[in-house]
């Protein structure tokens, strides 16, 4: 498969073009950003572990009945999927209040909610991302009822499937971030699954092994993305120190 011409870059990845118009190469970065970009750096093999740690997840989920855009890995930092017309709508996954969630609503990090929670997002960076729901989604014909109807269910079913997964590996899935496309009228899990887009906590210590020790200033970032990776591939827990 051919890399050709360049076409997009965002936070963590570049997306190629190829000689097949219904495939592209996603590139992942080594950038690490957060607060909408305001605050950033660059962390060395970061995209080396979230590209593997991704091809992970979708091969799982794949080998489960879950159509996702991934086609295979091609090197360290590529990987080939389909092309989507993405749907600018984040769908987040919540088991656990954390994050923007607790600040919201005034629920202390940690409660365990009585059902999972999910919530929606306007992929727009210049908006920072603003919450919508099913009639902001509507009114701006963001998506289909029927879309809607077929995304939800899709990433309820993801939960239920990465909980357990994550649970034998020693992992608690606190919540995570899933974004869904357009390809030859289906539709298809898209973005990557990994440390930069879900929370990951140790089932033990509670440790968190994610993004969240880029934003909290916590220190081994990429330490935290080596161990959920050393687990999902057969290793044990080894901790990580700030």
């Amino acid at each position: 498969m051919k890399k050709g011409e360049f076409m997009y870059e965002g936070k963590a990845k570049k997306i190629f073009k190829t000689d097949d118009p219904s495939l592209v190469i996603v590139e992942f970065k080594d950038d690490a950003t957060a607060f909408d970009g305001v605050k950033k750096d660059k962390l060395a093999d970061k995209g080396i572990l979230n590209n593997r740690l991704s091809s992970i997840f979708f091969e799982y989920l794949e080998n489960q009945g879950i159509e996702t855009h991934y086609e295979k890995t091609l090197s360290e930092r590529e990987m080939l999927v389909k092309a989507l017309n993405i749907i600018p709508v984040e769908v987040i996954v919540r088991n656990i209040a954390a994050g923007s969630l607790s600040k919201r609503l005034g629920i202390p990090e940690g409660t365990v909610m009585k059902s999972t929670v999910i919530e929606f997002s306007l992929k727009d960076d210049a908006l920072h991302d603003p919450m919508i729901n099913h009639y902001h989604i509507y009114a701006m014909e963001l998506a289909t009822a029927a879309e809607m109807e077929q995304i939800e269910k899709a990433a309820l079913r993801i939960n239920e499937l990465l909980v357990p997964y994550l649970k034998g590996k020693g992992l608690v899935l606190v919540d995570f971030k899933l974004e869904f496309g357009r390809h030859d009228g289906m539709i298809l899990l898209g973005d990557e699954i990994s440390p930069d887009t879900c929370r990951f906590w140790d089932s033990s210590s509670g440790e968190k092994l994610d993004k969240d020790r880029f934003r909290r200033d916590m220190g081994g970032v990429v330490e935290a993305y080596r161990e959920v990776l050393r687990r999902l591939e057969g290793g044990g827990s080894a901790g990580v120190e700030s």
